[in-house]
């Protein structure tokens, strides 16, 4: 949902904020999937308001620039569905193949001075839900609220064998060694888990997991110490490689937006070879 700062025409407003192709965007109003105020609208010249709601209909809302999939785009945030072993930022070793290169490309196209910021980050081999800032000061109202605007983290695993309960809400304390690995220590920080089996097969069981905190390798370091290490989790005791990647997805985010304070609910689909892997 995207909220009108300035007033203008719908056609013009589209073409600034939300699809910078004239025939696209056309194609948007054509096909009436643009809601004002939650009421259809397809003419060109609509007179659009200050604090206008625009909203786009479900099946326009997903699109895919090169190997981008956006889940959610307004003026003030895209949200993306991150591939597994990509980096959500640069490091020494990887300067140009990031996830933020990426994203920071595709919105330059439409404006060569547009910036994004990052919000949040995902291990490079853990794929889903990843959001980032189009300015500064977005960014901050995020960053400085993030707890209390978070209502729900929603992750998919595939671990190795079957957990003995079915659900379970495990709080741990952990902390970081020297090889920049999580383990569990008296003197580390509170971590809450919780998670329930969703599907299982001999080898492989399919959860549905929400952290109710955001440590570091949370979830790798809760599933290797109820020895149920995360398939393809070589660092946290898994040998298994039968996915070709780390079986870890952020699939669902819930969180309160720090202007308009409403809820924003994004998901993004578990990837196919979690199912397929553990039916």
């Amino acid at each position: 949902m995207y909220i009108a700062k300035e007033e203008s025409t719908l056609l013009e407003y589209i073409l600034r904020y939300i699809e910078p192709n004239r025939k696209k965007a056309k194609k948007l109003l054509s096909k009436k999937a643009i809601l004002i105020n939650h009421k259809n609208i397809s003419k060109f010249n609509y007179p659009i308001k200050k604090n206008d709601t625009i909203e786009i209909k479900k099946f326009w809302d997903i699109t895919i620039h090169e190997k981008i999939h956006i889940i959610y785009e307004d003026e003030d945030i895209i949200v993306v569905n991150k591939p597994s072993n990509l980096l959500t930022i640069s490091t020494n070793k990887e300067k140009e193949h990031t996830l933020y290169a990426m994203v920071s490309d595709y919105i330059k196209k439409k404006n060569k001075m547009n910036k994004i910021f990052i919000i949040h980050r995902l291990d490079k081999d853990t794929s889903g839900i990843i959001m980032f800032a189009k300015s500064e000061k977005v960014k901050k109202q995020y960053q400085e609220n993030w707890n209390s605007l978070i209502k729900y983290r929603g992750y998919t695993a595939v671990i190795e064998g079957i957990p003995k309960k079915e659900e379970d809400t495990i709080t741990l304390f952990l902390k970081e060694n020297k090889q920049y690995k999580i383990y569990p220590s008296k003197e580390g920080e509170k971590a809450i888990t919780k998670y329930k089996i969703k599907q299982s097969n001999r080898n492989y069981s399919l959860l549905d997991i929400e952290i109710l905190t955001g440590k570091k390798n949370q979830i790798r370091a809760t599933m290797e110490y109820i020895k149920h290490p995360i398939v393809g989790d070589k660092k946290y005791g898994s040998k298994d490689k039968s996915l070709g990647r780390l079986g870890l997805h952020a699939h669902k985010l819930i969180l309160q937006n720090p202007i308009t304070r409403q809820n924003m609910t994004f998901e993004c689909k578990i990837p196919t070879s979690f199912l397929k892997i553990t039916k």
